[in-house]
């Protein structure tokens, strides 16, 4: 049953103690106000990370040619040397591990206007690509269709193209699926427009980037049989690594390259990537409440020391009461409601102040977004409300250990004892 006498001898029994309850309290509301926001924080930036990936593939790995370090087979250090058609089918037939293969080449963007439609002209970034690599680093189709393999094998000039060439080159209300646009000197008719899901961005942004059919590219900008990066995934239940070790030395081997040089060869494996990104989370989360529970226990233990002194400056009022029939249980229940009352409304303010502080930081996040920033880390900081509202549970019950602590010292003291005491 509520008893109001009660709580009002509470609230009356912080009040004396008014300086020492509040800094106590506050020990206990900035432990959990601060585990809240570190949690938050650490999520936002692991689902940050994890929309920065979009659904890109996991368990590919993208290649590119350097100079040579080492003279190798009579060929001299320094030399310059290119992938070329014949890895991608040499890959193909020679690597069974690897599954997707997908050569990019590339040109433009960073210089002078390259494309040209009617009045307007901008420079944007020329991708040459195969209809496989949107299956390693997916866009999506906002009108029209990506590359596909008739563009291949007839060397289609088409292209596709990311959204902010359409606000550079178009009107609002034009549509752009069927147009021509003037890119390097050659017409390429629109047949799709992409927005990108993950922030990769290889070779330039994709939102800035013109794609054409590889096999076109290569012959309207005569690079032979050049290509300039290869994306691979590796088959399920084969390992990444594993594969682009064998795909770097296959290729070495092919093009007279020292297997020791590890400069002729540069490479960027995501499922290293992901893995290094995993540890970096757990560690985070570890880290987050090993500091927001250390804080957490610092206000406990303040707490425990508040009750302490005032239940040393009650000593004559404890001994009333004892004098008067008051029971153990009774004087050690005054005393742990006090310890429960402080921590619980400590700790209920600092649990709701961090969550809304996170909801507006996610709120002006997605309002940065809607404007169109691109260089934002984290998304959705959030904090699961079952573990905060166990944090705050296990607060509460450890504000009930240490009221328990100084009133069980209390109804030690005999009666007559602490009439005494001054």
């Amino acid at each position: 049953m509520f008893d109001i006498d009660r709580w009002k001898e509470i609230i009356n029994a912080l009040k004396k103690n008014r300086l020492r309850s509040f800094l106590t309290a506050f020990g206990v509301f900035w432990g959990i106000f601060m585990l809240i926001i570190m949690a938050g924080a650490g999520r936002g930036f692991e689902n940050g990370m994890i929309e920065g990936a979009g659904q890109i593939a996991e368990n590919s790995f993208f290649m590119w040619t350097n100079r040579t370090s080492e003279p190798y087979k009579g060929l001299r250090r320094g030399r310059r040397w290119n992938f070329d058609n014949e890895d991608v089918k040499f890959i193909r037939t020679h690597i069974p591990e690897a599954d997707i293969v997908s050569p990019r080449i590339f040109a433009g963007g960073g210089g002078g206007n390259n494309t040209i439609r009617d009045d307007r002209a901008a420079s944007f970034y020329i991708k040459g690509d195969y209809p496989e690599w949107n299956d390693i680093d997916p866009a999506e189709v906002v009108t029209g269709r990506w590359l596909n393999e008739v563009d291949i094998l007839q060397r289609r000039k088409v292209c596709v193209v990311g959204e902010q060439v359409i606000k550079e080159l178009f009107d609002p209300e034009e549509e752009p699926v069927g147009e021509y646009l003037k890119v390097n000197g050659v017409y390429y008719q629109v047949v799709g427009v992409i927005n990108p899901i993950s922030n990769m961005n290889m070779n330039g942004r994709a939102e800035e980037s013109i794609f054409i059919p590889f096999s076109t590219m290569q012959v309207a900008y005569n690079y032979g049989n050049e290509v300039h990066v290869l994306g691979v995934t590796a088959k399920p239940g084969y390992s990444a690594a594993m594969v682009e070790e064998k795909v770097i030395a296959a290729l070495k081997q092919r093009h007279k390259v020292a297997p020791t040089d590890v400069q002729a060869v540069a490479h960027i494996n995501l499922e290293k990537q992901f893995k290094q990104f995993s540890t970096l989370f757990d560690g985070i989360r570890i880290l987050t409440w090993i500091v927001g529970l250390g804080t957490l226990l610092a206000g406990v233990i303040g707490v425990s020391n508040i009750m302490l002194v005032i239940v040393r400056e009650r000593t004559q009022e404890i001994g009333v009461m004892r004098a008067i029939g008051a029971t153990p249980r009774k004087v050690i229940g005054q005393i742990m409601l006090e310890s429960v009352f402080l921590t619980a409304i400590a700790g209920y303010i600092g649990m709701v102040l961090g969550i809304l502080i996170l909801e507006g930081l996610n709120y002006v996040l997605e309002m940065a977004k809607a404007n169109g920033s691109s260089e934002i880390f984290i998304s959705n900081p959030e904090v699961n409300l079952t573990v905060a509202i166990a944090c705050l549970a296990v607060l509460v019950i450890s504000g009930a250990i240490a009221g328990y602590i100084p009133a069980k010292r209390a109804v030690r003291i005999k009666p007559i004892d602490a009439l005494r005491a001054e």
